[in-house]
């Protein structure tokens, strides 16, 4: 069994998770709950938590010389220590990506204190008497690069108030502000992201796409993707994804994934129109008598 270290990472401390996470990144669909874009949403918060596991056997100390420590040191993380998985906590969802030959067993144990009741699913992470979330799947869609026409364009500093409009408008509750987007831009992960803006005619932001590119030869990542509640119906919203995907294909991506919950089918119509088919199913896993 692995022996493990589990550290606990701020925002300035992500880039062994980021590149952890690349490197897991296959050309297709990603296998695990998290892509490096997922962390890089997530810093938009200044107080966004991330946990990187790491192989204890590795070294890990302290006071490991400074020239072990330069690229890779983060809470005593060094760049012998070998990563094992990445993870954080989407509410009471603890989402987790490991790598291929990871000791999932051990993983889920040491995840115990971290799965205190309330915090009741897992995505990426199957726990020892928990259950497949069956009531709830998650479709995992995938773009084939191709020829793209799109009326999208890239997002600057004078588009971030409205960028950050559209994501308020397209989702009810969010609090997004144009300063969130500035923080998650200037994240260990802001160099990945790349960002689509569609207006109408008369210039109304309308639509927009945040697409995170995973490696060159590796799958990127739509997340997150809104039409504003004002303009939906026009075709808004697929010129942004395909607008994000184009530009992730520029950049050398093999393929670009989105997931969306099956009960969502207004956002399952979209990425169909926008050429992504469902290559399959995700599924949570949920304690028995929670969520």
């Amino acid at each position: 069994m692995a022996s493990l270290s589990r550290h606990r990472l701020s925002p300035a401390d992500t880039g062994p998770a980021l590149r952890a996470l690349r490197a897991w990144t296959p050309p297709d669909a990603p296998s695990g709950s998290l892509h490096p874009g997922d962390v890089g949403w997530l810093l938009r918060r200044d107080d966004a938590t991330v946990f990187l596991w790491t192989d204890a056997r590795t070294d890990t100390r302290a006071d490991a010389k400074a020239d072990a420590q330069t690229s890779a040191r983060a809470e005593g993380v060094t760049t012998t220590a070998a990563p094992v998985a990445v993870g954080f906590l989407d509410g009471p969802v603890l989402r987790v990506t490991a790598a291929p030959d990871a000791d999932l067993g051990a993983l889920a144990a040491d995840a115990e204190d971290l799965l205190v009741p309330g915090n009741d699913a897992t995505d990426g992470l199957p726990v020892p008497g928990w259950e497949p979330d069956t009531e709830e799947p998650w479709l995992v869609f995938s773009w084939t690069p191709e020829p793209v026409s799109s009326r999208a364009v890239q997002v600057t500093e004078s588009d971030t108030a409205d960028r950050a409009l559209v994501h308020r408008a397209a989702f009810t509750g969010s609090t997004l502000t144009a300063d969130h987007w500035r923080t998650m831009k200037k994240s260990p992960a802001g160099h990945l992201a790349v960002e689509t803006l569609v207006r109408t005619p008369a210039g109304e932001p309308a639509a927009a796409a945040t697409g995170w590119f995973g490696g060159t030869g590796r799958c990127g990542l739509l997340e997150p993707v809104g039409t504003h509640a004002d303009h939906r119906g026009h075709g808004y919203g697929r010129d942004a994804v395909r607008g994000a995907c184009a530009a992730l294909a520029d950049r050398g991506a093999s393929a670009v994934a989105v997931l969306t919950p099956a009960s969502n089918e207004a956002a399952a119509a979209l990425y169909r129109s926008a050429g992504f088919t469902v290559v399959r199913e995700n599924l949570d896993w949920t304690r028995p008598g929670g969520m």
